[in-house]
């Protein structure tokens, strides 16, 4: 396992980050733990989560499974959704945020949190006072630096222009949906985190498991997570199975069999090969699919191989990106 550096920070991360959403959920402590041992093993030294992860169970596991190595491990975990019945228990409010920073401290047994994310952006809280909040976090030392996951390329930056005026903590990486499917990060958001010196860690590498090769046109597996999604998320995931995809997934699977390897592998292997990319996040339920996704590094698709995936998932320019890809790059 390589490592790369997450943004501007000083911070090495491995060039995977375990995340743990199934953490309590398909997979169970048990598993977990096998899951997060098998992972460092391997080099990874990186691990995401969030306190509405299985209610706060995932927090839990990976602080019990990382005593006595704590140091060796950069945490991630996320605040933002609703964590309880009260009123307040939900956004990005001052209350919410050092109250969700205490609790996540207390399930993952540390005293300092590495990577704080934002999980969403929250239109019934002014900016200031979530950035604010966020920067009295760092400078009591409970966080030692700030993240977000789920902003439009407006929010982000307003965001980090409210950071540099006020001389607040900046957030250092982005945590985006980003997959061969899903390419429209690459409009505003991975531009804007490689302008602005962001790390960019990607969730859904697989796209919720389309990716991994047990998808067919004519028949989606029994259990599978994207059926799960498309059932909670429709409007999120309902676009997901088209030509377009299907496409793609001929070309991976080509590749995958003339280099011996998983379509899973070459999923992960175009996400690390796109520029300003840090470390994408791949999720599991058991130790089979992660040493799967293990086997993701360590190689490397040529430049006809990535080619030949980018034309296939290409995306369907709207405007104004049309209109400047036309006529606003040339001389």
């Amino acid at each position: 396992m390589e490592y790369r550096v997450l943004g501007r920070t000083g911070l090495r991360v491995s060039e995977l980050c375990l995340g743990a959403m199934t953490f309590g959920r398909e997979s169970d402590e048990t598993v977990s733990r096998q899951m997060i041992d098998r992972f460092i093993e391997a080099g990874g030294n990186f691990i995401d989560t969030a306190d509405v992860y299985s209610n706060g169970k995932a927090e839990e596991i990976v602080g019990a499974a990382l005593k006595g190595r704590r140091q060796d491990v950069v945490v991630a975990t996320k605040v933002r959704f609703r964590t309880g019945d009260r009123p307040n228990d939900i956004g990005l409010s001052r209350r919410h945020i050092l109250e969700g920073c205490e609790n996540s401290l207390r399930r993952l047994q540390t005293d300092f949190i590495d990577l704080y994310q934002v999980h969403c952006w929250d239109p019934f809280t002014r900016l200031e006072e979530t950035l604010a909040a966020l920067d009295d976090l760092v400078r009591a030392g409970k966080v030692r630096y700030i993240g977000v996951s789920n902003f439009t390329g407006w929010q982000l930056m307003k965001a980090l222009c409210i950071s540099d005026a006020r001389h607040l903590a900046r957030f250092v990486c982005l945590q985006p949906r980003y997959n061969l499917i899903d390419r429209h990060i690459e409009l505003e958001l991975l531009p804007l985190c490689l302008e602005e010196g962001m790390g960019v860690i990607p969730w859904s590498p697989l796209a919720g498991g389309f990716l991994t090769g047990k998808y067919r046109r004519d028949s989606m597996p029994a259990g599978a997570r994207i059926t799960h999604a498309e059932k909670h998320w429709p409007e999120h995931m309902q676009n997901q199975a088209n030509d377009r995809s299907w496409r793609t997934l001929d070309v991976m699977q080509q590749i995958a069999q003339a280099r011996g390897r998983s379509c899973s592998q070459v999923a992960l292997a175009w996400v690390l090969a796109q520029p300003g990319v840090t470390a994408p996040i791949i999720g599991a339920r058991n130790l089979e699919q992660l040493d799967d996704n293990l086997g993701g590094v360590g190689w490397q698709l040529t430049g006809d191989e990535l080619h030949q995936l980018d034309a296939a998932s290409a995306l369907d320019y709207i405007y104004p990106y049309s209109f400047i890809r036309d006529f606003g790059m040339k001389e």
